[in-house]
């Protein structure tokens, strides 16, 4: 018989027997609801009535209210006759009653009235007690059907408890152990099972299963190899270099691309470890440094290479390989792979569009200069005087000029950083003149909006090892950019002070301020902060964090979005001072 013929069966009896005893349940109790509201709804209501009346009878039934009293309840026992000869009591009493309202001092008829309330009473209390034995006898039959019916599912529940889990579990016990010499390459294992059920059929196919890997053994050597053939062949014909290395950091292959950038053999790679070969190959030595180095991020390096007769670049890719093992749950690391993928396209248009930039700014700069000149000869009003509205119209233009002058400056600078070629002169500096020079500069736009400029340096601090006119020029951007974004009437901190072997320059604004999710983007090229109406470039904070790390420097930001920001930078200072 199948398993699931015998679930169903045995589940399905159980069920049936359950049902069978709620129903059975429900019907006697029911059965005994019934008769016992019986018992209350009709004898005990006569009996209720009839202690009432016999009470206003007590009472001196000539009063009205007694009489009152004894009238309701002999209406209300009128409607509530329900025992064989309980009609003819309660008409007897109403005809007495009768007699007793004529009559009222009649004692006879008043007798006869106390005789017919008391026939009632003890008509309903034999009918009480005829009810009881009644229901009594039904609760007895109710216990003992449900009783029997309750032994009767116990003993089918016991015996599918008993039965039922070692007929499923020790099937699955031997298909486990089966399974598990199979794991361990014993294919040989077979599984026998007599009964002609589920487990049966499994074990059929098991041992199927069994047979076939027996029999791919031999074959799926060869298989791998073909694929390993097929794996190579692809990867050789790829046009940028891969290495492959297992989790011993041994080569396991590498692509002909890869074997001609570095000046390899194949035979002297394969196998090896990329440390010993590293030694004595300065490329692959840069390849595989992040992999010592414990580095766990997927970070791309470009690496300026000499391939195809000419300088080219390359872009790094370190990646991972990790798999879960058959049977396991941990991730394993198998090894890893390093993709070189060539970019000297990219970075040939990247430094035309540099060149371009730099040559357009530069030629740029010649014209710009002599339209200042050329305004601040109007201003000075040497070629003769201006009326008030061409005096507006010179400043707008002058604004506009030394807009697209500083413009011009910024792009050159940036193209200097991308280009490589940044010139610094790191000489011994006075911070205390860097901070007047940078002051000096952004004065009139201070005085402009009311903006108080306020320096705190002490006379203690030593010299700095900078690029007095680089510094000097980051200083007066950050300086410039504070009282952009400063409220009027305002004040904008610029403080200087010593801290170990640096000294710090921090100008501090009390304007609006950066939100959290821009505080990591703001020294990004070309990045404005979304929403800003302030002009500029996006230019300024990158070329001062070029500018300060050239030093040997750090620039970095604090900001609370609407209480301001701080922006601080640190270079050395010059060793001999502070001995």
């Amino acid at each position: 018989m199948k398993i699931k013929v015998k679930l169903y069966l045995g589940l399905g009896l159980l069920f049936a027997m359950i049902l069978f005893m709620t129903i059975f349940s429900a019907v006697y109790i029911n059965k005994l609801r019934n008769q016992t509201r019986n018992i209350l709804v009709a004898n005990y209501n006569t009996l209720d009535y009839s202690r009432k009346m016999e009470i206003a009878l007590n009472n001196n039934i000539h009063l009205a209210e007694n009489s009152q009293l004894f009238r309701t309840n002999l209406l209300l026992q009128q409607k509530n006759v329900t025992e064989p000869g309980e009609k003819e009591l309660t008409g007897r009493l109403a005809v007495n009653f009768q007699k007793l309202q004529q009559q009222p001092a009649d004692s006879t008829v008043q007798h006869s009235v106390r005789k017919d309330i008391t026939d009632i009473m003890l008509l309903n209390m034999l009918a009480i007690e005829r009810k009881s034995k009644l229901a009594e006898s039904t609760t007895e039959a109710a216990v003992f059907w449900i009783t029997l019916l309750g032994t009767v599912c116990f003993i089918i529940a016991l015996t599918l408890l008993v039965n039922l889990p070692g007929n499923i579990a020790d099937p699955v016990k031997k298909l486990t152990e089966s399974i598990r010499e199979i794991a361990r390459r014993n294919y040989s294992e077979r599984i026998h099972f007599e009964k002609h059920n589920e487990f049966g059929e499994l074990a059929a196919s098991f041992n199927t299963m069994a047979e076939k890997l027996e029999e791919y053994q031999a074959s799926s050597i060869e298989k791998l190899l073909v694929e390993k053939k097929r794996i190579g062949t692809l990867i050789n014909n790829l046009n940028d270099p891969v290495i492959g290395l297992d989790e011993n950091r041994k080569i396991l292959f590498i692509n002909t691309v890869a074997l001609q950038i570095t000046g390899l053999k194949l035979e002297d790679t394969i196998g090896k470890p990329a440390q010993d070969i590293a030694v004595k190959n300065d490329l692959l030595r840069t390849l595989i440094q992040e992999l010592f180095n414990n580095e766990k991020e997927n970070k791309t390096t470009a690496i300026k290479i000499f391939a195809n007769r000419k300088e080219s670049y390359f872009e790094k890719y370190i990646i991972p390989i990790s798999i879960i093992p058959t049977g396991e749950k941990q991730e394993k690391r198998m090894g890893d792979v390093i993709l070189l993928q060539d970019i000297t396209p990219y970075k040939e248009l990247d430094f035309a569009k540099t060149n371009f930039i730099a040559t357009v700014s530069h030629e740029l700069k010649t014209p710009i200069a002599s339209i200042k000149m050329s305004l601040q000869l109007l201003e000075n009003k040497q070629l003769g005087s201006l009326n008030s509205e061409q005096e507006q119209l010179l400043q707008s233009i002058n604004e506009d000029a030394g807009r697209l002058l500083k413009i011009t400056g910024e792009l050159l600078n940036m193209a200097q950083v991308e280009t490589g070629s940044i010139q610094i002169a790191i000489l011994p500096s006075s911070a205390k003149e860097i901070v007047d020079y940078a002051v000096n500069a952004n004065r009139t736009a201070a005085e402009n909006k009311q903006i108080k400029l306020e320096t705190a340096i002490p006379d203690t601090i030593p010299s700095v090892l900078a690029d007095k006119d680089k510094t000097a020029w980051v200083l007066t951007n950050l300086i410039s950019n504070a009282i952009r974004y400063s409220y009027d009437g305002s004040a904008v901190e610029i403080n200087v002070s010593l801290e170990g072997n640096s000294v710090k320059f921090a100008v501090a604004d009390s304007g609006q301020g950066i939100a959290p999710e821009y505080i990591d983007k703001v020294f990004d090229r070309y990045f404005r902060i979304p929403g800003s109406k302030k002009e500029g470039t996006g230019l300024g904070l990158s070329i001062s964090k070029e500018f300060i790390e050239a030093q040997d420097g750090h620039i970095a930001v604090q900001s609370e979005f609407g209480k301001g920001s701080v922006f601080e930078i640190a270079l050395p200072v010059v060793m001999d001072e502070r001995r």
